[in-house]
């Protein structure tokens, strides 16, 4: 198989004016919201850790590869949420690390909801690997990057009750470049966010929770993740999922399992949609989920998102 880094990324480089970096996307969306929004931090009311891995299109050489990490807790009466992700995102040659904190408030509105703002800053890391520039010396273009460590920030609100969630936020507010000439510019992108769901009871045993997140990007086309999903007997979540994108363009299956009190894991497995299918055998997803603290309410009613 060809070298998707050298097929993908050369012609990238080396044809466009503007690039635009986006933040990594993942079907699992729901399990680390925090990722993309900050007023999420301690919105679970326990110490939360979250770690995923995500291998994009396998059987590339090259293709995009993410891990994350990430961290939150509520403090003061759970009035405040403190918490910090790491996400690593290899794509060919180019490689982004984001270290961003986490800060929210969260505004009691009534006995059911209530109200998060959230704010997130920290720093992108960018490079390129060497062997981009040793195999290609003399493209200009090329050349002109650097790597750069590039403070940011973004913010968010969520409003959140007891049985679902609405959440707006833009992780990145600044367009920072990643080029010294300005005629040619590899940009970080602004990207919006707009997310939420809803829990159903199906009955004694079954409950069912559809989700939704939209990512308008300056510069790149719209991006629409849609989920349902099903919880059995408080332990297994199985469930769907689509990604509207004409670039990378999805159908996802997923399964998620309490395998102890807290503990969780989960696997999705997702097939791309656009014209890269016939070249890849698909997308894997891993999340683990411990969460230890919880308050005596979460014994009696569990979150869900």
């Amino acid at each position: 198989m060809k070298d998707f880094s050298k097929i993908f990324i050369l012609v990238i480089l080396t044809s466009l004016p503007v690039i635009g970096q986006q933040l990594p996307q993942f079907t699992q969306y729901m399990y680390n919201t925090i990722a993309v929004n900050p007023a999420y931090a301690g919105s679970r009311e326990a110490l939360t850790v979250v770690g995923l891995h995500r291998s994009q299109w396998s059987g590339f050489l090259g293709g995009p590869t993410t891990k994350t990490l990430s961290i939150h807790a509520p403090l003061l009466h759970e009035k405040i949420g403190l918490g910090f992700s790491f996400i690593n995102d290899e794509l060919g040659y180019e490689n982004f690390s984001y270290m961003y904190g986490d800060f929210s408030y969260t505004i009691q509105l009534n006995e059911i909801s209530k109200l998060a703002f959230g704010f997130k800053g920290g720093f992108t890391a960018f490079s390129i690997d060497d062997e981009l520039y040793l195999s290609n010396p003399n493209d200009q273009s090329i050349n002109r990057l650097e790597n750069r460590w590039i403070p940011n920030f973004g913010a968010g609100v969520m409003w959140l009750w007891e049985r679902g969630y609405l959440g707006l936020s833009a992780p990145r507010l600044v367009n920072n470049s990643y080029s010294k000439n300005t005629s040619y510019q590899a940009l970080e992108r602004i990207s919006y966010y707009f997310t939420g769901g809803y829990v159903f009871n199906l009955g004694f045993s079954t409950k069912f929770k559809p989700s939704f997140m939209v990512k308008a990007t300056n510069g790149a086309p719209l991006s629409t993740d849609i989920s349902a999903n099903f919880l059995i007997f408080e332990k297994l979540w199985l469930g769907t999922a689509y990604r509207f994108n004409n670039i990378a363009g999805a159908l996802g299956f997923m399964a998620d399992f309490q395998v102890l009190r807290d503990w969780r894991i989960g696997y999705t497995y997702e097939l791309p949609t656009s014209e890269i299918r016939p070249y890849t055998n698909g997308t894997h997803e891993i999340v683990i989920i411990f969460e230890a603290f919880k308050s005596r309410r979460l014994e009696t009613s569990p979150r869900y998102y």
